[in-house]
């Protein structure tokens, strides 16, 4: 029997506040039980009541294999209005499964309908600008409650309670976007918490990203000079009859007991300022008015992307070292997110927690690398218990010092302490393992490094004065990125971002949201602020997105982006076909660069070629699945010519390359700017390169990512198999067996005799080079997708069974159709494959040469269905 495993709205199954204009729905088959399942019809409903007994929408039975992103054409829902969705499918074999469990949604206010509420300001004319302050209104109500629902949304961050109950867990809110174009909005069900006749709204607002200290540049107040919240709350009572609570003038405010708090420098609170039970309007001495500031109501928009959560909590793992001044503990991961301390402190008593990721040879903090950064928590106790973790901030770290709580053992110090892990809550969607321990750890790097780099945007570092959404960064880990989670929404957040902060001219910023336009014209006296293998994610960000997720609106929603970035550079220069001018970062740091140069050897513009032929040709792919046939030959026709002007400057007459650099043949192959003779030559020559550095690399951030798939797909898989498993420097496990917990920004960050790299730029949580988790998964585990896979419909399985490295691997993801997943293990001649396909996907399993089995002959594919499989594979 089939059946609907879920149907979702947007991704969930209970969407509070979703935009009107973009609602799809999609859901996942349970063909389990059978073989080769394939969706031939559906049919959708949507009602306003849960058992469906009037239906508002009814597709009827709609013949179509898509189950992915499907439009209720002709849906059109009224604001706040809930309503229950629910389908049922027809498979190829004629058989119809029961109803799906219904899901729900509800709009938010739709842009015609103006909001009441205004923003209003704390008076902070008297206290330090990176305060927080408290913000409250008390009312009463005037019945029983049905439904409650608050809108909020600051210029800063905000934390909300009812009565002194958190209205939600969220943290960080609403987010940071490029607010000059739009401010998020949260929508929270309140119903819950409205049980009592006299009722508080209390808000906690600080700077944030809005007004806070931004980049080592020390900026402050980059898109406005006052701090504001946004609040309004819809009452619906059982007799049908509505109230209204709105921020106004009426509110009043104070401060809070934080009086700091940053992301850079942390916080410090003190519990004796601290009114008590102030959300519960108990407290009444030292509030003031609030202030109207001017409306930004214009630029509110749903919230995009899942919040930021504290999703696990770590217990310390040992005390390293203890005296009279301080006490170092080790958390036994370099994690992102804060400290929560439970303690008792005597009135005035203080505690000061400093955070850095790693120890100097003395095993004392080194923080040189946090720069600007002071990663610090003050805690000043009233002598009452207290639970206190930095509100508004967060540290990247795996040791803590501890100045205080001198007089507690060390088992009592250790059971007052908890880390709290943070960062945008997406779903898991990949795991990977295999037979060899220091791999498994290198990919357990990779996901830490994730966690603690996605917090709300893509960022470079989540410690020192920068935290920056570095465009170059993002696109090039995005598809290791999209097998360990669901970044559907998370890039969708920032690639809005993107296309706001995009140039007329249709240049791209180097770091989204963009907040460093003038320094980087100023220091590099490059007006145009941008640079090939970073600009580009405006194209393959939106394309990855698409392949990944299948999202088609999306696709089309980033179009204008996309094209005005191609046309760009098409216009740069004199000769449309050739990128020979202004600023180029080329392969950022590689190791074959100049002493003391952070610009690697190959020549930056066959780096920047390599790509206007790469997102061009990905330009004409996207025109392509949006239908518009013309723009897709004229693309076409773009991307022969650049690629044929790129073989013509980059390649002698024998057909290699002019610069003998490992970066200058991956890149010409990654983008498949050769043809078959002049491949063969260069990917050879790229194996001699790897071969001649004892198998190890010298490449960039723009090289690394695609060095190990590059030698995989053009025939050298075990000299990528080599590379990956060096353990001595330059290699991923080289810092793995230094005992990283992370992913760092250089491979000898520490490096063998304990001494550091440059202080300036030595991040050890930066995820770029975890690029090479794709290959963990595609090509050593063998779980990869068809190049023409949209939202992972077509699977490649190619298990790496003749690997004298690994002996076994597995891998699983959960694609938009459902789980995908390979396991594999070889004993002696033998190897063991066991597989997943999900319902309405297909697969091919590619047989290793040298290896065959029953109806599986050697070097051949064979073609499977959705089901599970156990096979048997024999070496010849």
């Amino acid at each position: 029997m089939i059946g609907i495993l879920s149907v979702t709205c947007n991704g969930s199954t209970a969407c509070l506040g979703v935009d009107a204009n973009a609602i799809s729905f999609s859901w996942v088959i349970d063909g389990a039980e059978q073989r080769d399942v394939m969706q031939q019809r559906y049919h959708l409903q949507i009602s306003t009541a849960p058992h469906f007994q009037d239906c508002i929408y009814d597709s009827q039975w709609v013949a179509s294999g898509q189950s992915q992103h499907v439009a209720a054409a002709g849906f059109i829902p009224l604001p706040e209005q809930r309503y229950f969705f629910r389908v049922r499918v027809e498979d190829n074999a004629s058989e119809v499964c029961a109803w799906s469990q219904p899901g729900w949604l509800e709009c938010a206010p739709d842009a015609v309908t103006p909001w009441q509420a205004q923003w209003i300001s704390p008076d902070d004319r008297d206290t330090p600008p990176e305060s927080v302050h408290l913000l409250r209104k008390t009312f009463h109500l005037r019945g029983k409650v049905k439904r409650a629902r608050l809108y909020a949304s600051a210029l800063g961050i905000y934390q909300l309670q009812i009565n002194e109950q958190d209205v939600s867990d969220a943290l960080f809110s609403p987010g940071w976007t490029s607010y000059q174009d739009h401010i998020q909005y949260q929508v929270y069900d309140v119903t819950a918490l409205l049980t009592q006749a006299r009722l508080a709204i209390g808000a906690r607002l600080a700077e944030g990203w809005y007004k806070g200290e931004l980049s080592w540049l020390k900026r402050r107040e980059l898109y406005g000079d006052c701090k504001a919240l946004f609040i309004q709350l819809q009452i619906t009572y059982e007799d049908g009859t509505e109230q209204r609570l709105i921020s106004d003038q009426s509110w009043q405010c104070r401060p809070a007991g934080q009086s700091h708090s940053s992301f850079y420098h942390g916080e410090r609170w003190d519990a004796r300022v601290e009114p008590r039970h102030w959300a519960a309007g108990a407290d009444s001495e030292g509030w003031r008015n609030v202030e109207i500031v001017p409306s930004r109501s214009a630029w509110l928009v749903p919230q995009i992307a899942e919040p930021v959560r504290v999703t696990e909590h770590l217990t310390p793992r040992a005390i390293v070292s203890r005296n009279a001044r301080r006490t170092v503990i080790d958390m036994g991961q370099n994690m992102v997110g804060r400290v929560r301390l439970r303690a008792t402190l005597q009135y005035g008593e203080r505690v000061v927690l400093r955070h850095a990721e790693v120890l100097d040879r003395e095993g004392e903090l080194y923080t040189a690398n946090l720069r600007g950064a002071d990663q610090r928590v003050e805690i000043v106790g009233n002598g009452e218990p207290l639970d206190y973790a930095a509100q508004f901030s967060f540290q990247g770290f795996r040791y803590l010092e501890i100045q205080g709580l001198n007089e507690l053992a060390d088992e009592r110090v250790l059971a007052s302490i908890t880390g709290e892990v943070l960062h945008t809550d997406m779903q898991r969607t990949g795991h990977f393992q295999c037979s060899r321990d220091d791999i498994n750890q290198l990919y357990q790097n990779i996901i830490w490094g994730q966690r603690g780099n996605f917090v709300d945007i893509p960022t470079d570092c989540p410690q020192r004065d920068e935290r920056l959404g570095w465009t170059g960064d993002a696109h090039i880990f995005m598809r290791t990125a999209a097998l360990n989670y669901n970044i559907h929404h998370f890039f969708s957040k920032w690639l809005r971002s993107l296309a706001a902060d995009q140039k007329p001219d249709g240049s791209v910023p180097m770091v989204i949201p963009d907040i460093l336009r003038d320094y980087i014209s100023k220091i590099w006296g490059d007006e145009t602020y941008t640079s090939s293998g970073w600009g580009d994610a405006a194209v393959i960000c939106p394309w990855t997105l698409y392949q990944t997720y299948g999202d088609k609106a999306l696709l089309a929603k980033h179009w204008p982006s996309m094209k005005a970035w191609v046309h760009y550079i098409h216009a740069t220069g004199n000769d449309p076909w050739v990128w020979n001018s202004g600023f180029q970062f080329g392969d950022w740091l590689a190791l074959d660069a100049k002493p003391d140069s952070y610009f690697g050897a190959t020549p930056v513009y066959l780096v920047a070629n390599a790509f206007y032929a790469h997102v061009t040709n990905l330009l004409s792919q996207a025109a392509q699945a949006l239908g518009l046939i013309e723009d897709a030959r004229r693309y076409r026709e773009w991307f022969a010519q650049i690629k044929a002007r790129f073989v013509r400057d980059w390649l002698n007459e024998r057909g290699e390359m002019k610069a003998d650099t490992q970066t200058a043949h991956i890149l010409p192959l990654a983008f498949r700017l050769l043809d078959e003779a002049q491949s063969a030559g260069v990917a050879q020559r790229l194996h001699e390169l790897v071969a001649a550095c004892d198998y190890h690399l010298d490449t960039g951030f723009l090289g690394t990512p695609y060095l190990c798939p590059v030698l995989s797909e053009y025939g050298y898989h075990q000299t990528a198999v080599r590379l990956l498993c060096q353990t001595t420097f330059p290699s991923w496990l080289f810092s793995v067996h230094q005992g990283a917990t992370t992913i760092w920004e250089h491979w000898d960050g520490i490096k063998s005799d304990g001494s550091f790299w440059s202080d300036n730029m030595n991040s050890f949580n930066h995820y770029a080079y975890g690029a090479v988790g794709e290959w963990l998964y595609r090509y050593l585990a063998g779980l990869d997708f068809a190049p023409d896979s949209v939202g992972g419909n077509r699977i490649v399985f190619r298990p790496d069974v003749g690997n004298t490295e690994v002996s076994s691997a597995e891998a699983s993801y959960l694609s938009p159709y459902g789980e995908v997943a390979i396991r594999w293990q070889r004993e002696g001649a033998q190897a063991r494959i066991t597989l997943k396909v999900p319902a309405n996907a297909q697969a091919s399993l590619l047989i290793p040469t040298g290896w065959h089995g029953e109806f599986m002959p050697e070097g051949r594919q064979l073609q499977l269905g959705s089901g599970e499989y156990a096979l048997l594979l024999e070496q010849r």
